[in-house]
């Protein structure tokens, strides 16, 4: 049951960190108007099980104004509201604060921030980088605050350079950038060992994302249908895993099943089982160009 629809409000962002599912940055494009938030919360509500409304990117906050208005309608329609965001405007205290009292007038639930050397901090050579101010100002403003840490993947004599890296790829997922960045150097495992996905529930789904063109994405860049084309709830109700080109292979057998059903052979051993699916994905977007995009996802745009 659909508990959650996160609204990734703009592909664009001010960073182009090595670990993006989405392959943003600053000259990724696609970025929601008004219209068409307005449009995705009137489905959701539609919907009736959806109680949580997020708004990402990319970095939300490059569109301040429409974010806001965003938050504002869907507050308006009884939704719990968050946002993820890097943290890079608050470049001092006073411009944290402007940034973030109106989203405590808006009763925003959740306020999620990235605090890692991807985004600034030892990477930049930063002790105290703009995210650890907004930190410091939405906690003295009385906002729901956390962080979201990923560290950066190491291995062998690498992870004594970088504190907390120690755990062969951390938390990253190799999925999007991380795939094509990330990867080298790492210990490899047949793909053969991959044998579900250990991160999303592609059956019954209780969040989504979606994307300016409509997307409806169970994972990044995999996506159920658009909803310019069919509502939500009609979506939801006629999606069926198992027959999903791609969804259906993942729920029987993982990734090494898609690799299999379809006869994908991975450019290399895999590090992971997100590296193994995102490779077979990407051999796959001609095939299944409805269900594997935007493109740029993929880093083909």
């Amino acid at each position: 049951m659909l508990r959650e629809v996160h609204i990734l409000l703009t592909y664009s962002c001010n960073f182009e960190c090595d670990h993006c599912f989405l392959y943003c940055g600053p000259k990724a494009r696609g970025t929601f108007t008004r219209a068409q938030i307005a449009e995705v919360l009137e489905q959701a509500k539609r919907l009736g099980t959806v109680e949580w409304i997020y708004f990402e990117g990319g970095e939300p906050f490059l569109f301040y104004s429409l974010m806001i208005e965003g938050l504002d309608m869907a507050r308006a329609l009884g939704f719990k509201t968050g946002i993820v965001t890097n943290g890079s405007w608050a470049t001092t205290e006073a411009d944290a604060e402007l940034w973030l009292e109106p989203l405590s007038a808006l009763e925003v639930a959740d306020l999620s921030m990235s605090d890692d050397w991807f985004h600034g901090g030892e990477r930049g050579g930063r002790s105290d980088p703009p995210v650890k101010t907004a930190l410091r100002v939405a906690r003295r403003l009385g906002l729901p605050v956390d962080t979201i840490r990923i560290e950066r993947p190491a291995s062998g004599t690498e992870s004594a350079q970088h504190k907390g890296a120690t755990i062969v790829g951390g938390e990253v997922r190799f999925r999007g950038r991380a795939a094509d960045r990330l990867t080298d150097g790492l210990p490899r495992q047949p793909a053969a060992a991959f044998t579900e996905c250990p991160y999303e529930d592609l059956q019954t789904p209780e969040r989504v994302h979606v994307d300016c063109h409509g997307n409806v994405h169970v994972c990044q860049g995999l996506t159920i249908g658009s909803i310019w084309d069919t509502r939500l709830p009609r979506l939801l109700a006629e999606y069926r895993a198992e027959a999903h080109p791609v969804c259906g292979p993942l729920v029987e057998g993982g990734p090494a099943r898609l690799a299999e059903v379809h006869g994908i052979a991975p450019e290399a051993g895999p590090a992971d089982a997100c590296h193994l699916c995102f490779q077979a994905r990407r051999a796959l977007i001609d095939r299944f160009p409805e269900y594997l995009t935007p493109r740029q996802v993929y880093g083909l745009d």
